[in-house]
C-alpha cells in the first residue's frame, strides 16, 4: 500500500495538505447536499452524491489516491454535462486528482493506517 502514497508530509507542508483536503472535501459535500435538495436530473444528483462521498473521504484522509481520482473523475464529467457549472467542477476535478497525486499527508488516516512504522525489536 506504500506505494500509492509519495510521501506522508508533516508541519507546513502537511498544513497544506491538510488545508486542501478540508477545502476540496467540504466543497464536494455541500455539491453533494445542495444537490439532494434541488430538483435536478437523477443520473446527476447520484454523480453529485457519489462526488460527496468522496469528499467526506478525502476530508479524514482515507483512501486518498482513489477518493481523489474518483471526485476528478465525477467532477469532469459534471463539467461536461452542466455547462453552467463548469468553473467550480473544473476546479474541483483539478484539486481531486492534485491531492491523488502528493498524497494525504501526516495529519491523515491513511498516514496513520499505512505510514512508516518503527519496530523496535525486544532486548534479547
Amino acid at each position: 500500500m506504500q506505494r500509492l502514497f509519495s510521501t506522508f508530509a508533516d508541519g507546513f507542508p502537511g498544513g497544506g495538505i491538510l488545508l486542501l483536503r478540508l477545502l476540496a472535501g467540504g466543497a464536494l459535500i455541500e455539491r453533494g447536499i445542495t444537490a439532494l435538495s434541488a430538483e435536478a436530473h437523477t443520473a446527476l444528483v447520484v454523480l453529485q452524491v457519489v462526488g460527496a462521498a468522496a469528499g467526506f473521504l478525502i476530508v479524514g484522509g482515507l483512501w486518498t489516491p482513489i477518493a481523489g481520482v474518483l471526485a476528478g473523475t465525477v467532477e469532469g464529467w459534471l463539467a461536461l454535462a452542466q455547462p453552467g457549472t463548469q468553473s467550480l467542477a473544473i476546479l474541483l476535478a483539478g484539486l481531486g486528482i492534485g491531492l491523488a497525486m502528493i498524497g494525504p499527508g501526516a495529519w491523515s488516516i491513511d498516514a496513520r493506517l499505512y505510514g512508516r512504522k518503527q519496530i523496535i525489536p525486544p532486548e534479547p
